[in-house]
């Protein structure tokens, strides 16, 4: 039988199966050589990237005090429409248990329980809670859990709510996005919204529908490069198909639409802010705007049909075994939403072709998957809540997770401390120094100094997939820099990691002389049970499929402590996760090998 890259010096002898294989070296120089891909962070990395400059948020806080002006008023008034274009189809299914609640009564969503005659503007109510009422999304999990006949008589009262306290602008209700998501869901649940015989209500509503598209109309080139840009822009869009008077607007709306994805999605599908929920998001929009194109009988724009076909492979590449997504510069999505999106997109979900795409890295081996965030944390401008994680990886055994990140806030709120923690590099599984981020997260939650490069090198053959990745977070301050080595074998029973620090060649280290603590860490998955060896140097991971892998290190002893993970929808599940703790040599050097091995087949 031929030995493997992983095969021990000594039959039995399962530390020496720790090390990663040695060939091929992508990185037989120090990292800062010409080896491997180049990704680099901007502006970010140089402390010039502050988010909105002053000049911008003041600019911006002028023009929401004009918009509730008299004269903003005038500017949108124009042709009363009398009835829609077309009425498109929900491209995406709704949540039944959520419209029963809905039909009972209530408006339940991020943990509030509102009735439905409460108004929208109670200060008790959660922000999240807020923008998913204002926008309306919820008229789809009514259509789902009622006809049409008995979903007008609870959504009209509703309605007539909302534009009793709305109709003119408010600077929550009329955020472009929600304006956006509004204009989308109130025409295509027109049925439900406009079948009443009272024509003064249904004047007030189309009438509304074509002031709002007006209002965006004027805002969204106002917006920065972002969601909110693509979103207003997509909502005129809409519009602009479905209202009459506002269709002359079409051609405008849609070179705006254009213009907007091209400034936030790259050309493997990857959008700024690095978080794969804001891509599932962005495919949930264009598939509306696609249904709003079919309803006239039309096709979607050019760069909205290449933009879904870069977003569904795109998407596929960074999902896991069990059809969902991690939490990365994000919250997780949740397996049933994402296939959905797919199934609705009409796409086949295959993961990329290419290497790395939106700057994570996936290796497969048979049922095993593993995804790693291999590149530098997005810019303040394109995020304000991403996470200190680079180089994190998940790792998922069939269906199973076996290793996460911790999560991130998803509908359900957090407390802010914990919110926070979320973001931390300690709440992903990789390596920390000294306890600090590898990316600082500022007071006002952006992301500022730290990770401004990272180095991949990838080699692919028929034993199996190298990654080699290098970044430079901790260079600045401890003058050396995180190298991780991964191998994942063919079959994907073995994962091989070696995580290194490095002395970084020419820099001047600011605590010289001082050796430093550091901790690898692997946050298990929900249900994965850890029981540690007797030499205090491994694990045994039992997955609730009843499969078991087995962890060993080398560098340091390796204990299990208690873990978070947040899911989707927020809610916080108690977990383990396994630390490997070391301390640097005087020059800041150090090693850690660790492996992760399959037993049985």
């Amino acid at each position: 039988m031929t030995a493997t890259p992983f095969d021990s010096a000594e039959p039995g002898k399962v530390d020496a199966a720790c090390e990663p294989p040695r060939e091929p070296d992508l990185f037989a120089e120090p990292p800062a050589g010409t080896d491997g891909d180049r990704l680099r962070r901007g502006a970010g990395a140089t402390g010039s990237d502050q988010g909105l400059s002053l000049t911008e948020r003041i600019s911006a806080g002028l023009h929401r005090l004009s918009y509730r002006t008299a004269l903003h008023r005038i500017r949108l008034r124009g042709h009363f429409p009398l009835k829609l274009l077309a009425v498109p189809a929900d491209p995406l299914p709704g949540d039944a248990a959520v419209g029963a609640r809905i039909a009972a009564g209530r408006l339940p969503h991020a943990g509030y329980n509102a009735p439905s005659t409460l108004r929208f503007a109670d200060p008790a109510a959660p922000a999240a809670w807020r923008d998913w009422a204002h926008s309306f999304g919820w008229l789809r999990d009514l259509a789902v859990a009622v006809g049409r006949e008995r979903g007008a008589v609870i959504a009209q009262p509703i309605v007539a709510c909302w534009l009793a306290d709305h109709a003119e602008f408010d600077a929550a209700a009329w955020a472009p996005d929600l304006i956006a998501r509004r204009l989308i869901f109130w025409t295509t649940y027109a049925p439900y919204i406009l079948s009443s015989p009272d024509l003064v209500y249904r004047s007030t509503v189309l009438n509304t529908l074509a002031r709002m598209a007006r209002h965006l109309d004027r805002v969204v080139e106002k917006l920065p490069d972002g969601m909110q840009r693509v979103t207003a822009a997509a909502g005129l869009t809409v519009a602009a198909l479905l209202i009459p008077g506002v269709d002359a607007r079409l051609i405008r709306a849609e070179a705006l639409l254009d213009r907007a994805l091209a400034a936030i999605v790259a050309d493997d599908g990857g959008v700024a802010d690095r978080a794969p929920a804001s891509q599932v998001a962005l495919l949930e929009l264009l598939l509306h705007v696609r249904a709003a194109h079919a309803a006239r009988g039309r096709r979607a724009s050019e760069g909205v049909a290449a933009v879904l076909d870069r977003l569904v492979p795109a998407l596929a590449s960074v999902a896991l075994g069990d059809g969902g997504i991690g939490a990365w510069h994000g919250p997780g999505v949740a397996p049933a939403r994402l296939a959905a999106a797919f199934a609705a997109s009409g796409l086949v979900a295959r993961p990329s072709r290419a290497a790395g795409t939106g700057g994570y890295q996936r290796a497969a081996g048979a049922t095993t998957l593993l995804v790693v965030d291999a590149a530098p944390p997005p810019q303040a401008r394109a995020a304000t809540a991403a996470h200190a994680g680079t180089l994190a990886f998940e790792l998922s055994s069939g269906t199973q997770r076996v290793v996460v990140t911790c999560g991130a806030p998803g509908v359900l709120p957090l407390p802010a401390e914990l919110a926070t923690g979320l973001r931390t590099t300690a709440a992903h599984s990789t390596l920390i120094l000294a306890d600090s981020n590898s990316t600082r997260i500022r007071p006002d939650g952006a992301l500022g100094r730290g990770v401004e490069e990272v180095v991949v090198g990838r080699h692919e053959s028929e034993d199996g997939i190298w990654l080699d990745l290098v970044h430079d977070g901790y260079a600045r301050r401890f003058g050396v820099r995180h190298r991780r080595r991964l191998f994942l074998s063919a079959n994907g029973s073995d994962l091989r990691g070696e995580d290194n620090l490095e002395a970084v060649a020419g820099t001047r280290l600011r605590r010289r002389g001082a050796r430093a603590s550091f901790d690898v860490r692997f946050h298990l998955g929900a249900g994965v049970a850890a029981t540690p060896t007797a030499d205090g140097q491994g694990a045994l991971l039992k997955l609730a499929s009843g499969s078991v892998w087995q962890v060993r290190a080398r560098g340091g002893p390796l204990a299990i402590d208690d873990s978070v993970w947040v899911g989707p929808d927020g809610t916080p599940v108690p977990t383990k996760q396994l630390v490997v703790s070391a301390t640097t040599s005087a020059t800041g050097a150090a090693s850690v090998t660790w492996s992760f091995t399959r037993m049985g087949k």
